[in-house]
Formats: structure tokens, sequence, C-alpha cells
């Protein structure tokens, strides 16, 4: 029986947790959840599997969900930077899944880490921002990294059982969004609900724009390079429409090994879970006799300049992935709250790297002080766009 914390319970890698665990209740228990603001979704989780405690991000929420549980409910209620420290370091929990979104994510999983939990990432941002410092953390800790993302999980499993010198390239692919096929002279009518239609992934908001804007694609290749202790280098972006084949490993002999699947997150979520074992999902088989064919595509970075900027931004290193993450949180926010045109989601990344000054060997505080320069420097610029 293996103990879990959810990080983002209520969002939509922490449901298809919760999925999992409902499936397979004899090799999991929930401990503890957290949720940010959706209270009503997290109330009905309590319920379901009765952690021990479970988290929000302010007092009036924590408040409004303790009075929304039927009396008698024995679960401890807590909030903000304590309650999600407290549900991430909690006594007698193996693994942590971290399943935040953004930035918020890295100051838990730092604490899991410290108190010698396993952590299956899916907060990307915390490898993106702090990459190398969590790797180290998590190696004196002894604790185990296990990917959630689909493609990160993909790679993971492609390596399984090769010698990694043999190394040659890791292949990571992407469906290319809903506008890969739109000219660009299009982009500027491009609405909120335009970018959260994906094709073929369902994600919460603030990642299906990255998605379309290909920052995901980007921030992945940040969070590739440090999970697996490549260089940027050893790591080709490659759009892949039908979303079948996840990720794929090119070996120094000329072979290359792909991780095939149906886009189900549910599969790379019990794989982490359950390492090196496999659980039976029962999630089908891909239909390739129906498919037709499997196409492969380089990305447009003219189209597509967030992706550019994630290279640059990780070639530089130091402080400056911080920056960009921190620069796109800030950005995407404003576009789904339509004060911002799509098009210019990258302009605002773009000119705050520029003016940030980088500090190349930064420690967790100066990581932390960079991402909040370039919360206010990525919001000033917003405000002058719009004068």
């Amino acid at each position: 029986m293996k103990r879990l914390s959810v990080l983002g319970s209520t969002g939509s890698i922490g449901c298809n947790t919760l999925e999992v665990v409902r499936q397979f209740p004899q090799c999991f228990e929930v401990k503890a959840l957290t949720g940010a603001r959706n209270i009503d979704r997290l109330c009905e989780q309590i319920q379901a599997f009765s952690p021990d405690i479970a988290a929000v991000l302010t007092e009036e929420l924590a408040d409004r969900l303790e009075k929304k549980l039927p009396p008698g409910n024995s679960c401890r209620i807590l909030y903000g930077a304590e309650g999600y420290r407290a549900a991430a370091t909690l006594q007698g929990v193996d693994t942590v899944v971290a399943a935040m979104v953004g930035a918020a994510g890295l100051e838990p999983t730092l604490a899991a880490i410290d108190s010698g939990k396993d952590i299956a990432l899916a907060n990307k941002e915390t490898l993106v921002m702090a990459g190398d410092l969590v790797i180290q953390r998590a190696e004196k800790a002894g604790v185990a990294i296990l990917p959630v993302d689909s493609e990160h999980s993909a790679i993971f499993q492609c390596l399984k059982g090769n010698r990694r010198d043999d190394l040659d390239k890791i292949l990571l692919t992407g469906s290319g969004g809903p506008f890969r096929t739109w000219p660009i002279d299009r982009f500027g009518a491009i609405r909120v609900e335009d970018a959260l239609n994906h094709p073929n992934w369902q994600m919460g908001n603030k990642i299906t724009v990255d998605s379309a804007t290909l920052m995901n694609k980007g921030l992945e290749v940040l969070e590739a390079k440090c999970l697996f202790q490549v260089s940027l280098d050893d790591i080709q972006v490659i759009i892949h429409p039908q979303s079948v084949v996840h990720s794929m490993v090119s070996f120094v002999d000329g072979s290359v090994i792909a991780q095939l699947g149906i886009p189900d997150m549910r599969g790379a979520i019990a794989y982490a879970l359950s390492c090196p074992e496999r659980l039976p999902l029962k999630l089908p088989v891909p239909a390739f006799a129906d498919m037709g064919a499997l196409t492969f595509e380089a990305p447009d970075t003219s189209k597509f300049p967030c992706l550019s900027l994630a290279f640059q931004a990780g070639a530089i290193g130091g402080t400056a992935p911080a920056v960009l993450n921190a620069a796109n949180e800030v950005a995407v926010g404003a576009f789904l709250n339509r004060r911002l045109a799509f098009t210019t989601i990258p302009a605002i990344i773009e000119k705050t790297l520029e003016r940030h000054a980088v500090n190349l060997q930064p420690e967790i505080v100066d990581i932390f002080d960079a991402d909040r320069w370039a919360r206010a420097e990525a919001a000033a610029l917003l405000e002058k766009s719009q004068d």
C-alpha cells in the first residue's frame, strides 16, 4: 500500500491521479490533498478519499471548505504556504504527487524532498526554475523523482534497460497545438476560446494556452535537460499531431525507441506511482489499423517564438529559466483574462528576459527573488503595452 499526498488535487493531473487511486484502492491510500480555490471539488474529494489533511489557498477558503464538509468529518483543513508544506511533508506519506500549476509548486516540492518523500512530478516549473538545485537536493535526500508528464514518462520508459552512455538524442514530441495549421496572418484574431480548444488533450487552462504557444514544449525541454542530465543540444522537438508517440530516444547506433499510447494522462500517472510495475489500467491500445499514418514535422518557431525563447533561456542558465517561466505565467494570465493579445505573449516574455540581470550561480533564495522580479517586470510591461 503506497500512501500519497496529492498537491494540486483539483486540477487535471490531480483528478486523473485520484481516478487511478479509485481504480486501484488496494494499492494506494490518499493521506493529503491540496487545492487552490476549487473548494467544491476538494470537498467532494475529501469525502471520497478521507485524507488526514487538506489545504487551500487562504484562510477564508479554508473556513468555507470546513462549513461545506458534513459534520463529523475528521479531515484537518489548513491553508496557505504552511498548509501546503504540511501536506507535502506529512508523516507516513511515501510519495508526493506534485501536480500544482506554475511556480507555486516549487516550495512544497522542495519541502517534500527534504522530508524524504519520493516525487511523482507533474509540476514541470519546479525543474524549469531550479532544476539543478532540485536534483541535488533529491540526490542528497535519497529520493526518486519520477516523471508524470506524458513526454518525460515516455523518455523515462524508453531509457529503461538501456545504458545512458549509449544515448544520442531525446526526441521530444508535441501535438503542435490548435494553431499548427493556421497561417500567421490569422494569429491576431485568436480568442481565448480558440486557444483552449486543444485537439488531443484535456488539460487546465494555463497549460492548454502554453500548448497553443508551444511554450509548454519549451518548458518540457528545460525539464528534460535537468531530469535526464543532458545538454540542450541533445534534445530535439518534433511535432507529431496525432499525439500517439509520446516521445522517443535515439541511441549512438542509430536505433530509436518510442513509447506509444492513446493521449490519456492516467497511463503516465500510473507508471510514476507503480514503477517498475505496470497497473492493469485497461486503457485501449491505439487503433493503428484505422489511423492510416503517423506524421511528424519540425516546429515552426517563426509562428511560435516561445519555443525559441525557452531554448535561449536554457542556454543562458542561472536565473534566466525562472524569469522565462514567471513572465510567461503573467502573460498567459493576462491573455486568459482578455487583457493581452495572443501574439503579445512572447513579446512580454522576451522583453522581460532582456531586462533581467542573470545570476549564473543562484541559490534557491535567488530563484525566488528572480521569480518575484520577473512577475513585477512583466506586469509593468503589460500595463505599458495597454497605454
